[in-house]
């Protein structure tokens, strides 16, 4: 393993999340790139109402020393994040701009550095028939994003997901100076 790779992955593991974020170390990409490491996150009400899930991802950490050409350097994020939402934005035309933004505006809050962003927003609408009709309609949204870590401190680019994690869960944004406790990386 490379030291630098093992460093960013410490790192992340100390960091400081809000109470409703919980994450776990899961089995990450093995083919992509040379060293890799993957988290699965869920925002979830209540400190421990693990059935109440709000919204779910994944974070993959991918580093390759000899920096693909298509990654703009060594190190890329791969990013997935899926919510449900009311189903009356369901039609709006703007809901995949307005997810997209989501992550963008997370980004330039967070200030990492970062090259190749790239993604989708995708809308899953459910409409239920015959004898599922009683059912009301689902919205989910899936955003999924890489881009290339600038640095290697990877810190403000997991903060960048789990805040978008966080906004398409509908959480109100932690209030200015307000530090997160502890998360929960199990």
């Amino acid at each position: 393993m490379s030291t630098t790779f093992n460093s960013a992955v410490e790192a992340l593991r100390a960091v400081r999340l809000r109470p409703e974020i919980h994450l776990e170390e899961v089995p990450a990409p093995q083919r992509i790139a040379p060293h890799s490491a993957a988290l699965a996150g869920e925002v979830v009400r209540g400190p421990r109402a693990t059935d109440d899930v709000l919204a779910s991802g994944r974070f993959v950490v991918l580093y390759d020393p000899a920096a693909p050409e298509a990654w703009e350097g060594p190190w890329r994020v791969v990013t997935f994040t899926r919510a449900h939402l009311e189903a009356e934005l369901g039609a709006d035309a703007l809901l995949g701009e307005v997810g997209w933004s989501w992550l963008t505006d997370a980004i330039h809050a967070n200030g990492a550095g970062y090259e190749a962003l790239g993604g989708t927003v995708t809308r899953v609408v459910s409409e239920s028939f015959g004898a599922l009709a009683d059912r009301d309609g689902e919205v989910e949204i899936e955003v999924r994003a890489s881009w290339s870590p600038t640095e290697p401190d990877l810190v403000d680019h997991l903060k960048i997901w789990t805040d978008l994690l966080c906004t398409v869960a509908g959480l109100p944004p932690l209030p200015e100076g307000v530090t997160a406790l502890p998360g929960q990386l199990r």
